[in-house]
């Protein structure tokens, strides 16, 4: 049985493998549905301590990879397809391939997904003007137009931040109205950069190589048109990847997972979690690596109180 499994590659995990290798924990991580995580579809890392010159986000995983092997974390790349967790006993954790890993405490570190518009373009134009993260690459557009898609918190928040460098900020929601919280929506609509397309929704992004506008079809009169712009952002909110596990611990409303109070500790004694899974505020690098710290000294000391 294996002292200590971490779930998830990301920035969370693989800075729990390194501080729990450090502390002779000899953990496994599970690579899961996305090695190295989400970090791993961005181009460039401008916001990273310790890369002035910024880092391909591929290439900054890698090394977050490269620094917890040479402590002696083993790496199994494969999916989690199903886990049984019971309270300070022995977890089980099941892979795609069929075989069962055992282990004496797990991290949770499976991240969350961005939603998008499903469409063809948006796909295709991923780190070529297409984010769903503005605080990650809202820096890259300086002085450029973009648009964001959404009407929620998450829209008001990225428009706002966006207009620290964009010339103009476009809105494009499908209903009439905001479903933001009425102060976020006071300060989006007060905003001198920031206009609305109501009503609307995108239908393409335009552009081959890099994003050169987006086609919106207004929803009641069907009539089409284009809005030309350098940057599409995607507010429509992240998807926990924590079905997995909503069985045996607590998740909140929205599928995060539930921690007590400020440490990593979930409410499976055994199963701590850390990063995006459990983290709907922040979803920045530094802060799941932050979460990911916490989890493997919380789960070390359980460890050692039980041993």
């Amino acid at each position: 049985m294996e002292k200590l499994v971490i779930i998830g590659s990301g920035a969370a995990g693989l800075t729990a493998a390194i501080y729990a290798s450090r502390s002779n924990l000899e953990p496994v991580v599970i690579s899961g549905i996305m090695p190295g995580g989400l970090l791993t579809q961005t181009s460039d890392v401008e916001n990273y301590p310790g890369f002035p010159e910024a880092i391909n986000g591929f290439e900054l995983m890698m090394k977050f990879q490269e620094q917890s092997e040479r402590f002696g974390t083993r790496i199994i790349n494969e999916n989690v397809s199903k886990v049984e967790f019971s309270a300070g006993g022995t977890q089980k954790i099941f892979l795609s391939s069929g075989d069962t890993v055992e282990a004496a405490a797990v991290i949770i570190a499976t991240g969350a997904s961005p939603r998008w518009m499903d469409l063809e373009s948006e796909q295709r134009l991923k780190n070529k003007g297409v984010s769903a993260c503005a605080t990650c690459d809202g820096a890259f557009f300086r002085g450029m137009e973009v648009v964001v898609i959404g009407g929620g918190d998450t829209a008001m928040e990225e428009a706002l931040f966006l207009t620290n460098f964009a010339t103009q900020v476009t809105v494009i929601h499908r209903r009439s109205e905001l479903r933001a919280s009425k102060i976020m929506a006071d300060r989006a609509l007060a905003h001198p950069k920031i206009k609305f397309v109501w009503n609307s929704v995108v239908t393409e992004v335009l552009g081959q190589n890099e994003v050169e506008g987006v086609k919106v079809q207004d929803v009641i009169n069907n009539t089409s048109s284009t809005i030309p712009c350098k940057g599409y952002f995607a507010a429509l909110g992240h998807v926990p990847n924590t079905q997995l596990f909503k069985e045996f611990i607590e998740l909140n409303e929205a599928g995060y997972i539930k921690l007590l109070g400020s440490s990593s500790y979930t409410t499976m004694e055994g199963v701590f979690a850390a990063g995006d899974c459990a983290d709907h505020v922040y979803r920045q690098a530094i802060t799941a690596a932050g979460m990911g710290c916490k989890a493997a000294i919380d789960a070390e000391r359980w460890l050692s109180s039980r041993a």
